[in-house]
């Protein structure tokens, strides 16, 4: 819980880098976290379902992750990176293989059959980072964007 801060500042900035990013508009109004923040942080902090881990450097913390149970419709689980983030900053010196290693040992520790994560088109550095990992391309998400104004008369097929 003393991490709560550090954490929130952190969810701000990865909302922030990512929402300019090609997909970033549409996944940071569907699928990011919103505020406020300190609520929904601080009980994942407590769910026995998740798992957040923050990465330091000495006693700063510049990284966070989270990691959630998925139940599947076959009985099975999987675990699911929600967040992973470390300042731009602090990237390329290990916190974040530190970051994942924890939440994959955690998701192995609750007999998860596999992990997923999401990385945003053309995001090249996220994509191969969790490749590192193992993760690899499973589903891929398709959209157009429409014209409120004019979608039915532009949609002739």
């Amino acid at each position: 819980m003393s991490d709560l801060g550090p954490i929130e500042a952190m969810v701000r900035r990865a909302i922030d880098e990512l929402r300019p990013t090609r997909g970033g508009d549409i996944w940071a109004a569907t699928l990011a976290r919103t505020e406020p923040l300190t609520e929904a942080l601080s009980q994942e902090l407590t769910d026995p379902n998740r798992r957040v881990v923050v990465g330091c450097v000495d006693d700063a913390v510049i990284g966070y992750g989270v990691v959630r149970l998925q139940g599947l419709i076959d009985g099975r689980v999987i675990g699911m990176v929600e967040d992973l983030y470390t300042e731009p900053e602090a990237r390329g010196v290990g916190v974040g293989e530190a970051m994942m290693n924890l939440l994959v040992d955690w998701c192995r520790e609750h007999r998860c059959t596999g992990i997923d994560a999401l990385a945003l088109p053309g995001n090249r550095a996220t994509k191969n980072f969790f490749e590192t990992f193992g993760l690899t391309a499973r589903a891929i998400v398709v959209h157009r964007a429409l014209d409120p104004e004019g979608a039915a008369e532009s949609d002739q097929w």
